[in-house]
């Protein structure tokens, strides 16, 4: 027994394994939190980096950025040019105004000292800046040296001209000279009042036509430089369509894509609204020495003036808002068919 025992090779112990714990799982996904500073700046890197790339890219395509520039350049300086020209046009003409009068003649037995009085009162009523008595023997003798039939007149037993009373008013306004000639009509004493400003109507008349001419120009034009950049935009998504899919495929979202393009839009028509600046100054240089000279040979004073300094800012404003809208209208109508194919 004893033996069996001896001979008993003594069983090793396994030591036992201790299991692994596995590690718990946080139960929902966790998502990195960012802050607004941190979003802002991110969106304001992407701004930047947006601007730069739309420049280095009208850089890299020097001939077709010029002439997509010229286009826009030329189409605004038309209604620009002409506007000026139409300001400069009123602000002559303003001083000609002066001379706009309307001749009141009064009934043949009104005498010197009754047709003086009517002037002092007519004073007194709106609208009327002076007025100015010419007597008959007054207008007979400048009658006589203006027509040359001095003799004739002498001849006439008596005088035909009647009285008159020059009426000078404070506007040239033709609804306000219309009613002014009727409340004058009304007078007691007065034979005929003749408004002499059927030029000045015709001049209001013409600057009139031309503003709106000019604003129908604006607008047809204005849309003709949307058009050309809604057709360049189209171009550059064309080209770039691989690099917008691969942009897609790595989560970039539309508003990403789309900026880009909208900075090219925008600095196409900032470029071109300063070259029509550049053309409208040089073609109005051009035409100053002309212009002056004709309105010193009329023994004006006035002369040619330049756009406006808020021209010269608002005009390459105007025509950036524009590319940007162009660029917008390409952007919303071809991105959309542009998606990864899986």
């Amino acid at each position: 027994m004893a033996a069996n025992k001896g001979n008993r090779r003594a069983t090793p112990i396994k030591p036992q394994r201790q299991k692994a714990e596995k590690p718990r799982r946080v139960a929902g996904a966790q998502s990195a939190s960012t802050s607004m500073a941190d979003r802002f700046r991110s969106w304001r890197a992407h701004h930047r980096d947006s601007f730069r790339d739309a420049l280095q890219r009208l850089n890299a395509s020097r001939a077709s950025s010029t002439m997509t520039i010229l286009v826009i350049a030329i189409a605004l300086s038309l209604p620009a040019g002409l506007a000026v020209l139409l300001d400069n046009a009123r602000a002559i003409t303003s001083g000609w105004d002066g001379n706009a009068h309307l001749s009141v003649f009064l009934d043949m037995d009104v005498d010197e000292k009754r047709q003086r009085e009517l002037a002092r009162q007519w004073l007194a009523i709106d609208h009327i800046d002076d007025t100015k008595v010419i007597t008959r023997q007054q207008a007979l003798e400048e009658f006589q040296a203006l027509s040359g039939f001095g003799d004739v007149l002498q001849a006439l037993p008596d005088n035909p001209l009647p009285p008159l009373i020059v009426v000078f008013p404070d506007s040239t306004d033709p609804v306000i000279l219309r009613a002014l000639e009727n409340r004058l009509n009304q007078e007691k004493g007065v034979d005929l009042v003749q408004l002499d400003v059927e030029w000045v109507r015709r001049l209001h008349a013409l600057i009139e036509l031309g503003e709106r001419l000019i604003s129908a120009l604006t607008l047809a034009l204005a849309a003709a430089v949307v058009l050309v950049v809604v057709n360049t935009i189209r171009l550059g998504i064309e080209s770039r369509r691989d690099e917008i899919v691969v942009v897609k495929i790595v989560g970039g979202t539309d508003g990403f894509v789309r900026r880009p393009f909208l900075y090219t839009g925008f600095c196409y028509g900032f470029a071109g609204g300063l070259v029509a600046v550049i053309l409208v100054q040089s073609a109005l240089w051009w035409l100053g020495g002309p212009i002056d000279e004709l309105l010193t040979l009329y023994n004006s004073e006035d002369s040619l003036t330049s756009m406006a300094a808020s021209s010269l800012i608002i005009l390459p404003l105007f025509s950036g808002v524009l590319g940007l809208l162009g660029a917008w209208l390409a952007v919303g109508r071809h991105l959309g068919d542009i998606e990864p194919n899986f």
